[in-house]
């Protein structure tokens, strides 16, 4: 992967032309899109922000797209062209330290306050000198709210995490405003999003479900059950108490006696007390578990209670052929269909079921390989993804030429 460089907004005209600039979309003209993350990995090791990695690198293997990207700097395709003066570039990378925009605000205080107000001053800036972009492509619905009126279409990626932003008082009006005199798709990344999101938007936005892609290498992924030893069980996630939910509470009376092991992956971001019997191994790259972990484990177990969006480690643990094993929140129920790809679960005893029965080996591998078959159709990868965004930048951008 090349080192990323800083683009100043002066060198950004010897870009390819864009579909504006010569009048209508002309053979050969790039569609020029600046997309706009406050996630980014630094490296191919940093789990942070990973699927801003895959849909940026999936958008700049496509040759009808020239991607601007404003986000944290990282390794990524050589056609991603950074948008990032030296100040941006700074702050962003000291806020991946911190964990992020959202870490950062559910902390309170005068840090989480600081951070947003400089984020807005950030995202005012790029915005205007981006001002003849073809498509704004923003990422989290706080990103929108800087933007100015100046009547570009927009297509905005809508996660869990925006539903709870639009429980705050004023947020829907201030964003219609935004929203009012420019074309607009708002897309969230998972169908139980999709009512709301209608009521709040729907006079001034297209709704459209869109969700996000699979790296090739998890349906690659071939799994052998060891024959003997104890079943190792997975939960891949941050460490908060909304995260981890009843995990350690169900989890015990299986796995405390050593029969099951349950191995424990994601960054400490509250101070949880890990009881003996979790074997913990802090954060982990999608290569290590995919390579090591993945291939050998009964299952993945995630007992959330956190307001989640569309889980990437259940997109990515279903393409692998690994069941699942679920808290049935809205977010796990639109991916999971009960006892057939993967387990729903609403108490302890619904818990012991599905680990008496995909103790099973030959139990394990069908609902595990029911699971592949599900996200292959209705997901697809990152290439498909992108097509699917491709799609609705060009009625995004016929509609704001009629």
């Amino acid at each position: 992967m090349p080192a990323i460089a800083d683009i100043p907004a002066s060198q950004q005209a010897r870009t390819i032309p864009s579909v504006t600039a010569t009048n209508g979309q002309a053979a050969g003209a790039r569609i020029r899109t600046l997309m706009i993350s406050t996630s980014f990995p630094a490296d191919l090791n940093d789990w942070r922000g990973l699927f801003m990695r895959h849909k940026a690198d999936a958008m700049a293997r496509r040759d009808d797209i020239a991607l601007h990207l404003w986000a944290p700097p990282g390794e990524a395709h050589p056609d991603v062209i950074f948008d990032l003066q030296a100040d941006e570039k700074a702050w962003l990378t000291e806020l991946m330290a911190a964990d992020g925009i959202a870490h950062l605000y559910r902390r309170g205080g005068l840090a989480g306050f600081s951070a947003i107000l400089k984020l807005m001053a950030f995202l005012r800036r790029v915005y205007r000198r981006n001002s003849t972009t073809d498509i704004l492509h923003v990422n989290w619905l706080q990103n929108a709210l800087p933007l100015p009126a100046n009547g570009r279409p927009l297509l905005v990626t809508v996660l869990g995490t925006d539903m709870q932003l639009l429980k705050l008082p004023l947020m829907g009006w201030l964003l219609r405003r935004v929203f009012r005199g420019r074309e607009v798709t708002i897309c969230p990344n998972a169908e139980w999003m999709l009512p709301a999101l209608e009521e709040a938007f729907g006079n001034v936005a297209a709704i459209q479900f869109v969700p996000f892609g699979i790296d090739p290498c998890w349906f690659q992924l071939q799994r052998a059950l060891p024959e003997t030893g104890a079943q190792k069980w997975l939960c891949v996630t941050r460490l908060t108490k909304g995260k981890l939910g009843t995990l350690f509470e169900w989890c015990g009376p299986h796995f405390a006696d050593g029969s099951r092991e349950l191995h424990l992956f994601g960054p400490m971001q509250e101070q949880i007390e890990l009881p003996e019997w979790i074997r913990y191994h802090g954060p982990a790259s999608p290569d290590a578990l995919c390579r090591d972990w993945f291939p050998r484990a009964h299952g993945l177990i995630t007992l959330s209670q956190h307001a989640e969006g569309r889980p990437q480690v259940m997109l990515e643990a279903m393409a692998a052929g690994l069941p699942i094993i679920a808290s049935r929140l809205p977010a796990h129920a639109d991916l999971i269909r009960h006892r057939e790809n993967g387990w729903l679960c609403e108490s302890p005893e619904d818990l012991s079921d599905a680990l008496a029965v995909l103790a099973d080996p030959a139990a394990n591998l069908r609902i595990g390989a029911e699971a592949r078959k599900w996200v292959t159709a209705e997901i697809g990868t990152w290439d498909d993804c992108a097509e699917r965004y491709v799609r609705l930048y060009r009625q995004l951008l016929d509609r704001t030429a009629t």
